[in-house]
Parts: structure tokens; sequence; C-alpha cells
């Protein structure tokens, strides 16, 4: 079987140089040549995006039963079941453990860091076919959140989405663990993001409950370069007015306002496991009823499992990725 080249570059960002969190604006992209990249031919692509607390890198972790997703592309193209295609794995996390791929003060402008920089570098750098008919975006979990902001806000420049057990419906997937956060972080966000990030300290069950909910405030409700947590430190009552702002995030709320974009999209799909535990399956059900109440095409499907090892989902992203593409004779190539 021939394999593909894993490519490791360093990029330079401006967009994320003196960001609040102090995280590197320097930072690795990992990019998948496929077999027999460097003839005179160019390549359509796809980004996908990592769950929170991830980062492209570890995309290619080695596994004993599991391919990382450079083995996988290799199997997937050897075997005929996807075209040879150009993969990008960014680096998006932060302190407080990722970005959501969005702008915030709290945390950095990272839908901006994605869209205006590293698409344009993967195109000057790679052979890459430049219309965004061929330029597609995946991902799992906070992965699938980010690849549906880039549907909703970005179809100008990613033709196709795909989502898995991707963050939707807020009131499913994230109210549940705020009595778990409440107890973890003890009305003091910031020394336990300090004590989370100390190696020495034992993580407690309800612990990444609590980052996870920090994480998502630094998105979704910032305060300057701080934030606002949708609870009440003293008693853990719901704050109304910050739960709204969360809620503005919600892709199910998004809808109605990118019908245009959404409609212009070559593939959008939505899947997730029919016993996930952050139940974002009933997310995703009621996503795609918003979807069909504004006649949006898409494909949704739900499969056996939970939101835990479950990789393997990505090769129907894929394929469903290669069907899709646009090829260069018909594409809009000023995208």
């Amino acid at each position: 079987m021939n394999c593909g080249t894993i490519v490791c570059l360093q990029h330079k960002s401006r967009v994320l140089e003196n960001n609040p969190c102090n995280d590197k604006y320097i930072r690795d992209v990992y990019v998948y040549l496929p077999p027999g990249y460097g003839e005179n031919r160019e390549y359509p692509a796809v980004y996908v995006l990592t769950g929170f607390t991830g980062r492209g890198k570890m995309l290619l972790n080695d596994a004993a039963f599991t391919p990382n997703f450079a083995e996988r592309m290799d199997k997937l193209i050897d075997a005929g079941k996807i075209r040879p295609m150009i993969a990008v794995l960014p680096d998006c996390f932060t302190h407080y453990g990722g970005s959501q791929y969005l702008n915030s003060p709290a945390t950095g402008d990272y839908e901006d860091y994605l869209t205006k920089e590293i698409v344009p570098f993967v195109d000057e750098t790679f052979n890459t076919i430049k219309h965004k008919n061929a330029r597609a975006v995946m991902g799992k979990s906070s992965g699938g959140y980010g690849a549906l902001v880039m549907a909703l806000r970005h179809a100008d420049l990613f033709g196709l989405a795909c989502s898995t057990s991707g963050d939707a419906y807020f009131e499913h997937c994230y109210l549940s663990d705020i009595p778990k956060a409440f107890r973890a972080i003890k009305g003091d966000p910031r020394g336990f993001v300090e004590k989370f990030w100390d190696e020495d300290q034992k993580k407690g069950k309800d612990d990444f409950a609590g980052f996870n909910i920090i994480g998502m405030s630094a998105c979704y409700s910032p305060n300057g370069s701080d934030f606002e947590l949708p609870f009440d430190l003293e008693t853990g009552a719901i704050r109304a007015d910050v739960w709204a702002r969360w809620l503005a995030h919600d892709p199910v709320r998004l809808v109605e306002k990118s019908v245009e974009n959404l409609k212009s999209l070559r593939l959008l799909y939505i899947d997730a496991g029919t016993r996930d535990e952050f139940a974002l399956d009933l997310g995703a059900r009621i996503l795609c009823e918003q979807l069909k109440r504004f006649d949006i095409p898409h494909i949704h499907e739900e499969f056996d499992d939970g939101h835990f090892n479950i990789n393997y989902r990505q090769n129907r992203s894929l394929e469903l990725i290669s069907e899709h593409f646009e090829t260069p004779a018909t594409g809009d190539a000023s995208n």
C-alpha cells in the first residue's frame, strides 16, 4: 500500500499574537499529503477539527487497534473509497482547553485564525483546488461544532461540512454539567483552572466538567479578557442573562440567520450515536428538524454507540466528502 506524507509547518499568526491567554501564536500545522502528491495536479482539501482539549497533532497519535488519521486516509485511498485529497489538521487549543473555533476576547480570534490565515496559508503552500466546493471541513464534538460554525458563517470558504456529535441544543449538552462544575470550581474559577493545569494535583470526578464549563464560558460568555459563568458561584442557580448569551451560539438558533449559506453547501452531513453521553444525538435531531423547517438539504444519520472512541465514523464523513467534491471544471474558481 502506498502511503501519504505528513508535513509539519510552523505558521506565525498575526491574529493570535498578543492573545489574552498568552497562548503561543507560532503554531504547528500538520498536513497530510496523499500518495503521489507532487505530480502536476491539484487536490481537494479537508480541514479536520479536533474536540475540546484536542489539537491537530493528536489526530496522528499511534494506537494499537485504531488507525490514526493518516493511516485511515491511506487505507481509504488505497481501497478506492475516497479520492486522493489533502487533509489539514490545525491547532486551535487554548489555556481553557479549546476555542470552539470562535472569536472571543477571552481566548483569541480563532475563527479568524482558521478562515483568514490557515486557509490562505494552505492554499499558498500546497497544490490545492482553490474554490469552496473542493474545500471541506469536518470534526467531532467541539470539532463538529466548529464544522457547523464554518457552514453557518463561512460557506464562501467551505462548500462541504460534516459534524459528528457536534455541540447543538445547549439545554441538553451543557446544563447537566453545571451542578458538577459548581461542585468542582468551589467558587474560584481562576484558582480551579490553575489547579487543573497542575500535573501534581489529582483530578476529581467532576473536574473535567468544571473545566469544560469554564472553557465554554470563555468562548460563549466572555467579559473582556475574562469570562462569566452561566451559574451563580454561591448557589449554583442558572444566570439567565449569561445563559442567553450561550444560547445565541447554539447552532439550532443560528440556522434561521444562515439559511442562504446553508443552502449553498454541496454537503451538510450530521451524525451522532444513539447512546451519546451528552445527548448530542438529540441535539442532532433537533438541529435537523430546524434544517427541515427551512428546506435546507442535509444528510442525517445515527449509529449505535456513544460519544467516545468513535473515530471509525470518520470513514463515513470522508466517503461523503469525496463523493460530493466538485471538480475544477465546474467549480467556482473565485473562492
